[in-house]
């Protein structure tokens, strides 16, 4: 079949698929408007009256950058994860018995947390040859003083969306706060969800113990 044959032939069988195709007339286009995803529920909805009043207080001095905002850009899967050294950890909650951790006054237990992967990813690169870590390492990561870092640790991982645990921007007047005086003070607070060495954080209230994994880092 010479060339001029054969496109006459594809001409035609395009001819007859097209006049099938449309047997029936023309189908209507489709105008239904997609559903759009489920908004993602607040983690200030999880907390008390006194923690919402005191979100709403930090959300407006953030302004417009909130806390829905910051754990949408910085926490995407709702999952927190701290540190501590491993005698704090038995003095403080094993010893204690504690239900939550934190700092606790009569309203509350009060925690700054950081993303998950950013603690998993700190201690993984931490790790040394002798299966243990190294605190200059860790503390560079995560923007704080190396000391804080020393020894046995313990990384306390908790799900906040799935345990609906009360989350929102750290402000002043939170237990333990030590804010900085200087630009180059570390290991201190500086207001906007972030640590002095520029890590995301959030405060937690009354993080359960129960709820919580725990890992031990040599």
């Amino acid at each position: 079949m010479n060339f001029i044959s054969r496109a006459l032939v594809l001409g035609s069988l395009s001819t007859v698929v097209g006049c099938a195709s449309m047997k029936g007339g023309t189908k209507s286009p489709d105008t239904t408007e997609p559903t759009p995803p489920p908004a993602t529920a607040s983690l200030v909805d999880n907390c008390d009256d006194t923690q919402k009043g005191v979100s709403k207080e930090a959300d407006a001095l953030a302004s417009p950058y909130g806390i829905d905002q910051h754990v949408d850009k910085n926490f995407p899967d709702r999952k927190v994860s701290w540190l501590m050294t491993d005698g704090a950890y038995q003095k403080f909650v094993v010893q204690t018995g504690a239900k939550n951790f934190g700092r606790c006054n009569d309203v509350a237990c009060y925690l700054f947390a950081a993303p998950s992967a950013s603690i998993q990813g700190a201690v993984e690169k931490s790790k040394t040859a002798d299966g243990k870590h190294d605190p200059a390492v860790l503390g560079q990561a995560l923007g704080l003083p190396a000391k804080n870092f020393e020894g046995p640790l313990r990384m306390m991982t908790l799900d906040l969306a799935a345990q609906k645990v009360c989350t929102r921007l750290p402000v002043d007047a939170d237990p333990g706060v030590w804010k900085c005086t200087t630009p180059d003070d570390k290991d201190c607070f500086k207001f906007g969800g972030y640590t002095s060495g520029g890590a995301p954080e959030v405060m937690v209230i009354n993080a359960p113990v129960a709820d919580t994994q725990v890992v031990e880092i040599p």
